[in-house]
């Protein structure tokens, strides 16, 4: 979308869809003061999750012979409830690469346990594993939205390569101690053409990838304020970007990142007032990071006490389709495609218990890198939602949000998430590619997305490194997203 009469279009459209967040927002503050029993950062302020409005609902099967259709380019809505598995049907041909994604998001407030999560896995009808991946809450036991994919890549040699029906099962993982309301559940399956012509299956050097950041950006900082997930995600690009996130919320931005672009990311998080200057939250904030197909690629979090200001710096390694064979990383597999990347910036419901209002956010965005040729597909890729088009520029420049006209997609909307990159010294053959400047800590359950069964799963021990001045790599293990490696076909995180 080009010139004044579109940017008007585009503008307008993003005001009405600030529009019901408004008005909600209005009539929660209008309760809270006629009856004076709403905390200012009670979760019943806290924005909830807004599914796609295209999305069809449907209901998984407790058995694999009985689980509905879910269609390529379609998007779905379901429920989890404690000790659930899930089945749905999924058709792949012989020559797309298939990923399907789910979305817990549990309400604001909804109490979840360390290690609350969701399991997914792709198998055949005679029950060969074609993919999985799982993801969790992390330590910080914060209900907000979660999401990952499995997926199936049309590779000679590859398993689960015949055209057919298959398998996607999606289970619940929850503590007895836990809230035992159910999760809304958001399935998607993008379907993204093959290749016309076969490329190189080597990823790239890790010692090649840069990793020194350019001077952040220090322009006049403008408003953007977040989306509730990735169907509302607000669009930023190159920029100086502010919020204000109030404790219990998380708030999505996406970014197109074209073919050998490279995104350099400064999440700061500004002092509130407090209640108690004593009193901090140990994993307060928070950034997660997921692709174009809503695959889960890395993740930080931070203490953040409310007087103090805190920060998680981060870069992504340049896009690049060869990347997606770095199976010895998720962090750098997961930015193998062309399209929008998402940023998740989450602030604790603890928080709220000595922040006495919401937290100033800033987001530095750096795009590195002119846009380079992609591979040639056989197909539509920006139809399909992995390519970087001219109107999607435009609609980062302008902020508008994820569903806004102009962002169709034939295949569906385009969706993104955020890849994180280590490197530092390289002192190992593999590489964690999510690099932070902060403090850090341990995240359980920030594993790699998902994996082919078959393929070489002997995960090289990693780093959350870092560029000039980080850590080295090796002195950050990936912890328990990286277990040792179960036999043949059934890997797992």
């Amino acid at each position: 979308m080009a010139g004044p009469v579109a940017a008007l279009a585009v503008a307008a459209l993003a005001a009405q869809a600030a529009l019901p967040a408004a008005a909600s927002a209005a009539s929660a503050a209008s309760a809270a003061g006629r009856q004076g029993a709403v905390p200012v950062n009670s979760p019943a302020d806290a924005g909830e999750y807004r599914t796609a409005k295209d999305a069809e609902p449907i209901e998984g099967a407790a058995s694999s012979t009985g689980g509905e259709k879910v269609e390529a380019g379609k998007t779905y809505t379901d429920s989890l409830a404690p000790g659930d598995k899930l089945y749905y049907s999924v058709t792949l041909d012989a020559k797309s690469n298939a990923w399907i994604s789910a979305v817990a998001a549990p309400k604001p407030g909804t109490k979840v346990a360390y290690g609350d999560g969701i399991e997914l896995e792709l198998e055949s009808k005679g029950g060969d594993r074609c993919s999985s991946s799982d993801v969790d809450f992390a330590a910080d036991g914060a209900a907000r939205p979660i999401a990952d994919y499995v997926g199936r890549m049309a590779q000679p040699g590859g398993t689960c390569q015949e055209a057919g029906v298959y398998n996607l099962i999606v289970t619940r993982v929850s503590d007895a101690t836990s809230s035992p309301a159910e999760w809304p559940l958001e399935l998607r399956f993008m379907a993204e053409p093959p290749l016309a012509k076969a490329g190189s299956t080597t990823p790239p050097d890790p010692q090649s990838i840069p990793t020194q950041a350019p001077p952040p950006p220090t322009g006049k900082a403008e408003p953007r304020k977040g989306g509730t997930g990735f169907n509302d995600a607000v669009a930023i690009d190159h920029g100086v970007w502010t919020d204000k996130i109030r404790p219990g919320d998380t708030h999505f931005y996406r970014v197109p990142l074209d073919w050998g672009q490279q995104l350099f990311l400064q999440t700061e998080f500004g002092t509130t007032r407090v209640s108690d200057e004593t009193a901090f939250a140990s994993n307060g904030v928070r950034v997660d990071f997921y692709n174009p197909a809503r695959g889960f690629v890395a993740n930080e979090n931070e203490t953040y006490f409310g007087d103090d200001p805190a920060a998680i710096p981060a870069v992504a390694p340049p896009v690049a389709y060869e990347n997606r064979y770095a199976v010895y990383s998720g962090e750098l597999g997961n930015v193998g495609f062309a399209g929008w990347y998402y940023i998740a910036v989450s602030v604790s419901e603890e928080v709220g218990e000595f922040a006495d209002g919401p937290v100033p956010v800033e987001l530095r965005t750096t795009i590195k890198g002119e846009p380079e040729e992609g591979p040639a597909y056989d197909g539509d890729a920006a139809a399909a939602g992995f390519a970087v088009t001219d109107d999607d520029r435009d609609m980062a420049a302008e902020g508008a949000p994820a569903g806004a006209d102009g962002d169709g997609d034939g295949a569906g909307k385009k969706i993104l998430a955020i890849a994180g990159i280590g490197a530092g010294v390289l002192l190992l053959a593999g590489l964690g590619l999510w690099m932070l400047l902060a403090r850090r800590r341990p995240v359980p359950g920030a594993g790699a997305g998902p994996q082919v069964a078959g393929e070489d799963t002997q995960t090289a021990p990693g780093a959350y490194g870092s560029g000039a001045g980080g850590p080295a790599y090796g002195e950050r293990p990936y912890g328990d997203g990286y277990p040792p490696p179960p036999p043949q076909q059934n890997w797992r995180q």
